[in-house]
């Protein structure tokens, strides 16, 4: 069911074809910051025009992604989750049956669709990827991993929204019989399996990235980070970040993607456990300690990286936290500020959109290091549950998942 607010529409013609370039999990680069420019830098006090509310997507914490003509998400309808396609108004195309969905803690859908030319890839939370057309919905392809692969996970199940890189598809499937495989992306067959370090899933989406001229895998598993080659999936290096209790419970999380920039990285996972700044040695082989942190400890809602700080919200209990901005160099915390409570965050066009997961307030930010600037706010009272889903920005319009629903927000300025 749609909801139209306004008249408004879009713009952009559909066409035969999707756009070439690949729209994933939390923007290009996977690290919360997107491209979008002329934004609005203040809203009105209701908050930016609603252009569409759509429903019955079935329940998720996933981001929505657009290409120039369609818009996906995920979600759970009875005990199976599926992909739904959406035109630029919010309509419904198709719905598609992806898997059956995990049905024991937080079952609702976490991976966000990977979308490259006629594709788009998802994976369910027991561990089943599919490749469908972008246009048709018709299956390309799918795979089992935990049938074939013998994956293995936490009391989460399966978050990781689909990576690839050239002709691959990544995933850490864990196990006993591999950690990582790289499957071809146009029919899911294997081209390469890392050696198995025994354990089980993390619920971290991994991300590439370059350092010293060559790209690494990055990755984890329950307890450990990891670097990985993406050539031939030999495992280069392990940190042990999240160490079990004696009933052999997580102490944290592995949720958040890592945050890359002159050969550091930087990991922060919530729950009081402190965040670390690893050095990655020229090799990429190897991982050193620069220093750690107990202020910034973001639980699982991502942080971005702007301008030489890094900003985010952090963990004071269960039900609470701040929002912080620290120093990338030296780990100084700069400020810390009060904004309803903890959440995600994203970055567009020189503003930070924050996005508290209590009450569902969006606050605009300004990224500046020097002091807390709030410019505007509004609560989003669509949908039900926690506000967990990241916020995401495509061709100029901010797109809420909560529940069931997805709003579209005209941000761009007139």
């Amino acid at each position: 069911m749609i909801r139209n607010h306004t008249a408004l529409i879009l713009a952009i013609a559909f066409t035969q074809s999707i756009v070439a370039q690949e729209v994933q999990w939390r923007g290009p680069n996977r690290d919360g910051i997107y491209p979008d420019k002329e934004l609005l830098k203040e809203w009105p006090e209701e908050g930016p025009e609603v252009m569409f509310v759509a429903e019955d997507l079935g329940r998720g914490f996933s981001s929505a992604v657009a290409t120039k003509e369609i818009i996906y998400v995920t979600g759970i309808r009875d005990s199976i989750e599926y992909l739904t396609a959406l035109d630029l108004k919010g309509k419904q195309l198709w719905q598609k049956p992806i898997g059956r969905c995990y049905n024991q803690s937080i079952p609702e859908t976490r991976s966000t669709p990977t979308v490259e030319e006629e594709r788009v890839y998802v994976l369910t939370g027991m561990d089943k990827m599919v490749c469908f057309h972008a246009l048709s919905g018709e299956v390309i392809w799918s795979v089992d991993l935990h049938e074939v692969y013998g994956s293995r996970w936490d009391m989460f199940g399966v978050s990781e929204s689909v990576l690839l890189l050239d002709d691959k598809v990544l995933t850490t499937p864990c196990g006993e019989n591999t950690t990582v495989v790289a499957l071809n992306k146009m029919n899911g067959e294997l081209i390469w399996k890392s050696e198995s370090l025994d354990a089980s899933r993390g619920n971290m989406s991994p991300v590439l990235i370059e350092h010293c001229g060559k790209k690494y895998f990055i990755t984890s598993t329950q307890t450990k980070v990891l670097g990985v080659d993406p050539e031939n999936g030999e495992i280069l290096w392990d940190y042990h970040y999240n160490f079990l209790n004696s009933a052999h419970e997580n102490t944290t999380i592995l949720t958040n993607t890592p945050l890359y920039k002159d050969s550091c990285l930087w990991i922060s996972n919530g729950w009081d456990v402190p965040s670390i700044m690893l050095e990655i040695a020229p090799d990429g082989r190897s991982v050193t300690e620069k220093f750690r942190d107990q202020t910034f400890d973001n639980q699982n809602h991502g942080m971005v990286l702007v301008d030489g700080y890094v900003y985010g919200s952090n963990f004071t209990g269960r039900n609470s936290g701040k929002w912080v901005c620290m120093n990338w160099d030296t780990g100084e915390i700069v400020w810390i500020a009060d904004f309803y409570n903890k959440g995600p965050v994203i970055y567009a066009d020189g503003m930070l959109y924050l996005y508290e997961e209590k009450r569902g307030h969006l606050g605009l930010v300004k990224a500046d290091p020097n002091k807390f600037d709030l410019v505007s706010s509004f609560r989003h009272d669509e949908g039900t549950g926690a506000h967990w889903a990241r916020p995401t920005i495509f061709n100029q319009v901010l797109f809420l998942r909560h529940g069931e629903t997805l709003t579209a927000y005209d941000i761009k300025i007139q």
